[in-house]
């Protein structure tokens, strides 16, 4: 059961040793501030006033707003901020993965970004594939773990898969007696139909799963993929350990403060994403309707994935033509699929007009 999980024992001990960096702000943040080596005259650019200080390392305004947000009794202090959900992938991996000892189990088809962090890492990779349905193999999950497996990765809901993994799944992990991580990628949660029901975020409030780490990310729902800031929420232990290993002003004030106001403004945000699930149910349709469209994914998200005949030469002829979509096709459960994001009205009309276009000429 999650009681018995033991933290200490699987974070890597140089890292639970770890004397964070002491940073100018972590004194003062008032007052005729000369302690940090900043140019007090500021840039050689206008508009940038204050951008000559270092920006908070905290967040702590942000962090209260998204706890505030996702509400199932998360609080700041079980709130990670960083750059983009990959300063947290990269950095959970080296917390608890030791280098050409220690793995972890993804379940293809899935993010790639989880791969590449671990080869990076000199971490072994586990492959648990997804049913042909898509589905987590929970069972098989648990029959791969290894007494090094220190991670488990779950993409809910699933990029290619389009698909979100039921809770009750994911419990079961963490109910298991495995004493690990299982961290879940919730990059596109918003566009599900029961956001509150469908996150994990209840599962970290709660308290009760000391092993879960949800990750969230303002690139996608909220249209802010240029901002790059993404969210980790797990047990304020797990979060003093990934807080004291982090770059100390990796979050810029930019960043900060566009995000700040972007939770202030989540009114709009449900509108931007009510507009998006309408041109998906449209897209849907139509795709629907193309006789050459063998399938299409059901989808929780801002994408659809939809198999045809030649995807991969379709693909290229149809971003040479200028709309370029994705060719998932080489993944696992994915054969024969493109993978297309849910764009503006004008964007959707373009792509499909060209795409029976280029489904005929590559035929």
């Amino acid at each position: 059961m999650s009681a018995a999980f033991d933290l200490a024992a699987i974070v890597r001990p140089n890292i639970m040793k770890l004397k964070p960096y002491h940073c100018a702000r972590d004194d003062y943040t008032d007052g005729v501030l000369l302690d940090a080596n900043e140019n007090a005259f500021g840039p050689p650019i206008d508009g940038c006033d204050g951008f000559e200080r270092y920006p908070c390392p905290y967040q702590l305004e942000l962090k209260e707003l998204l706890a505030t947000y996702r509400g199932g009794g998360l609080t700041k202090e079980q709130v990670f901020v960083g750059v983009g959900s990959d300063e947290a992938i990269d950095s959970l991996i080296r917390i608890f993965c030791t280098p050409g000892a220690d793995n972890m189990i993804i379940n293809p088809p899935t993010y790639g970004m989880y791969s590449v962090c671990a080869d990076t890492n000199d971490v072994g990779v586990i492959s648990v594939p997804l049913s042909p349905e898509m589905d987590l193999m929970v069972p098989e999950v648990l029959k791969a773990i290894t007494p090094n497996t220190k991670i488990v990765w779950v993409c809910s809901p699933g990029n290619p898969t389009c698909k979100l993994v039921d809770k009750e799944s994911i419990v079961a992990l963490l109910e298991s007696g495995y004493n690990g991580i299982v961290v879940v990628d919730e990059a596109y949660v918003d566009f599900a139909d029961d956001v509150k029901s469908a996150s994990c975020c209840d599962l970290v409030g709660c308290g009760k799963y000391p092993n879960v780490v949800v990750l969230q990310t303002m690139s996608k729902a909220f249209g802010l993929a240029g901002i790059r800031c993404g969210f980790a929420m797990a047990s304020p232990d797990i979060i003093a350990i990934m807080n004291k290993m982090k770059m100390p002003y990796s979050v810029n004030v930019m960043t900060s403060s566009i995000a700040i106001r972007a939770f202030q403004h989540t009114e709009v945000l449900h509108e931007k994403i009510a507009a998006t699930k309408v041109e998906k149910a449209r897209v849907l349709a139509a795709l629907q309707g193309f006789d050459f469209v063998k399938r299409v994914l059901p989808s929780d998200t801002n994408f659809l994935m939809f198999a045809i005949d030649n995807a991969s030469a379709v693909y290229k002829a149809m971003a040479d033509g200028g709309v370029v979509v994705r060719d998932r096709s080489t993944q696992m459960h994915c054969e024969g699929c493109l993978r297309v994001t849910i764009g503006t009205p004008a964007d959707n009309d373009a792509f499909l007009a060209a795409l029976p276009k280029f489904v005929a000429a590559c035929a």
